[in-house]
């Protein structure tokens, strides 16, 4: 597991004291040190139903989550047992064991209602525990999926629709409806039905206008509306030993009826191969750390009296992550150029084919990692990091080819240095010995390897500081005629001139390369945007198609059953979402279009050799992406 912390048992996650919730810092630590996907059991229900047996199964334990012996209430507040999963090993299973419902020693229904709250928004799977039947008893213990609408808000705008936006249903986990201590026989109308047909048969909707009756109808549509993908178990009793069912963590499978162990395996079975990893809006997968962080979002805008905003949540979790993002892409370049360059590089192109490998690389885990960067803000900061880091790295490279070089000529000129100081070259013909040993050095230097990208220039800054001596000494020469001297100086000037040409003309060469590679880094950035907007338009679009398919089904149904009424006001927000869902599908939203062009001029503005070199703005979009 990636938890840095291996659980041995359950950890109390969210305390319940006196009716106040908080978060277990010790155990969101635990959560938070998960860096793998997360998928996310939670289960409630009345207590004493044998929810703790049920998530224990699941965790592959006898004993964990309290089971309890007596009519009290065992577990408070929400207890968490992060697993390695057994079939996705690439996932952690997060089990959440809920306090019960209906507790007499609480007082505060209110109290319930945040648990449940709490459970949904956190889980990918929803596990209602039940006894007996789904009859109007058992519904009428669903009335917390009533009041979900009250406690959440979907969207920050006041205008927003609530409930019936995609956004609201859409974060809803699946239900798993589990009917303990079962004695019915599974039939209807004479002929044998499954737990789902029985479920399904439990939330038709009664017809009639008595408000008692409306009432009655209430959790059974919410059930419908908020819960697209819905399954049923039906329990034995684990036993008929009533001794034996009061301490169940001890007792061996052999004691256990076979129908009940038969049953319990199959459920476990069902959430292992189809509890979903938990997501967000858009296809974001959440891990630990996420789970970790939007739970501590939750519970203190819960304590705070005000309503949970899942667009709020998801914002400011997308706020830390982003930042997260720009950071581990930004170490990421940073490793990576240190790994691979070795310094000092002979040509500055060697070192930017580096920073181009590296940067795409970097850009890469940013887009992995980063949600919901709307504004490009991150994106903007990772380009401003890796132009700086690129600079830095650039600055490095000379640095260190400027002192080795400094270092091999002082080295290869240390006989020369002496025999100018001990006046060696100031005898007649001492020019000639001069010119032959500054030759010397010069062709040695040229011989020495991996000088890098200052060696020019050193060497041209060495030859600069000799001038002076070199015409010294050639004006002392006494064999050399003043008519020769004046053409050696002559030589002299054209050959420094020749050669400070020559270094400019590689500044020249350096400048266009770097904006070169300027360009290519804004290149790269537009094609990963577009890959990433690409994929968030085909996700969405997704979840949509998925909603209006549910709603389809529901307004099918509800004609089936005689709710005409009901089926026709249906008919706008499946409206509203169909012109959604044509919008996702065009190619190229009409909002990509001033989205991108922003991005790209914020980044002619980062990257100015971008625009410099091609004289181009958003033009380039359409030769990246057909």
């Amino acid at each position: 597991m990636a938890s840095a912390v291996p659980m041995e048992a359950p950890i109390c996650l969210v305390e319940n004291s006196n009716g106040e919730l908080m978060v277990n810092q010790q155990a969101l630590q635990i959560l938070t040190s998960i860096t793998k996907p997360v998928v996310v059991v939670a289960i409630v229900g009345l207590y004493r139903t044998g929810k703790s047996y049920l998530m224990n199964r699941l965790a592959g334990k006898n004993k964990g989550f309290s089971l309890g012996s007596t009519v009290q209430s065992h577990t408070k507040g929400i207890w968490m047992w992060c697993v390695p999963h057994p079939s996705k090993f690439d996932h952690t299973l997060v089990l959440l064991d809920t306090e019960g419902l209906g507790d007499v020693e609480k007082g505060d229904s209110k109290n319930d209602s945040w648990i449940f709250a709490l459970a949904i928004l956190l889980s990918s799977t929803f596990v209602y525990n039940s006894m007996s039947t789904i009859g109007h008893q058992a519904l009428e213990q669903m009335q917390y999926v009533t009041e979900v609408t009250e406690l959440i808000k979907a969207k920050a705008s006041p205008n927003a629709i609530g409930e019936d936006s995609p956004e609201f249903v859409g974060f809803f986990p699946d239900l798993v409806w589990t009917v303990r201590d079962f004695t019915l026989e599974l039939k209807l109308d004479g002929h044998p039905i499954t737990p789902d047909e029985y479920l399904e048969n439990a939330l038709k909707l009664s017809e009639g206008e008595h408000p008692k009756i409306q009432m009655d109808n209430l959790p059974r549509e919410c059930i419908r509306k908020f819960f697209p993908k819905r399954k049923c178990f039906t329990f034995d009793r684990p036993t008929n030993n009533n001794s034996i069912l009061a301490h169940l963590e001890d007792v061996q499978e052999s004691q256990l009826e076979p129908a009940f162990k038969d049953q319990a395996e199959n459920f476990c079975s069902y959430i292992f191969s189809n509890a979903k990893p938990k997501t967000l809006s858009g296809g974001i997968m959440v891990n630990g750390n996420r789970l970790g962080k939007l739970l501590e979002t939750y519970v203190k805008t819960i304590s705070s009296g005000d309503i949970p905003c899942l667009e709020n949540a998801v914002l400011a979790l997308a706020q830390t992550e982003n930042s997260a993002a720009v950071q581990k892409a930004t170490n990421h370049y940073i490793e990576q150029m240190t790994l691979r360059v070795d310094f000092p590089t002979e040509t500055l192109q060697d070192l930017l084919k580096q920073h181009t490998d590296c940067e795409k690389e970097a850009i890469s885990v940013f887009m992995k990692h980063s949600f919901k960067d709307d504004t490009f803000k991150f994106q903007g900061e990772l380009v401003e990091n890796l132009e700086s880091k690129k600079d830095d790295f650039i600055c490095q490279n000379e640095e260190k080819s400027t002192k080795y070089c400094q270092s091999k000529l002082e080295y290869l000129s240390q006989r020369l240095m002496e025999a100018i100081s001990q006046g060696t070259y100031s005898v007649p013909g001492g020019y000639q010995l001069y010119r032959k040993e500054r030759e010397k050095i010069m062709n040695d230097y040229h011989q020495v390897p991996r000088k890098g990208v200052k060696a020019d220039e050193v060497l041209q800054r060495f030859l600069h500081s000799q001038a002076k001596t070199e015409k010294v000494i050639l004006q002392t020469d006494q064999t050399i005629t003043e008519q020769e001297k004046v053409l050696e100086v002559e030589q002299l000037k054209r050959e420094a001139v020749e050669k400070e040409k020559k270094l400019l003309e590689q500044q020249q060469m350096e400048m266009q390369q770097k904006m070169e590679v300027q360009q290519r880094s804004y290149e790269e950035n537009i094609k990963q945007l577009k890959e990433k907007m690409e994929e968030d338009r085909i996700q969405i679009l997704e979840e949509h198609k998925s909603i209006l398919d549910h709603k389809l089904k529901e307004q099918k149904r509800l004609m089936k059953e005689g709710f005409h009424e009901k089926a026709e006001e249906m008919k706008k927000q499946m409206k509203d979402l169909q012109t959604k869902i044509n919008d996702a599908e065009n190619k190229q939203p009409s909002w990509w279009s001033s989205a991108l062009d922003n991005f790209g001029t914020g980044l002619m503005v980062l990257l100015p050799g971008a625009g410099a070199f091609l004289g181009l703005g958003m033009k380039i979009l359409s030769k990246l992406v057909p």
